[in-house]
């Protein structure tokens, strides 16, 4: 139970650093918009990150 308690603080702790990271970017009149960018962008970092590295021709 308390693996769970701690990915759950984890998860919101995070959660809560990207909308202050998406405030201070993008300010209060942007926030939204600013958030669907930035929330592409970090899935489009984790997608390109995921993906197994190509092999090197020797």
């Amino acid at each position: 139970m308390s693996l769970l308690r701690g990915l759950f603080w984890l998860v919101l702790f995070g959660f809560f650093t990207f909308c202050f990271i998406v405030l201070f970017e993008y300010g209060t009149a942007d926030f939204s918009d600013g958030f669907k960018k930035e929330f592409e962008r970090v899935k489009a970092f984790a997608m390109q990150a995921s993906k197994p590295a190509d092999k090197a021709k020797k």
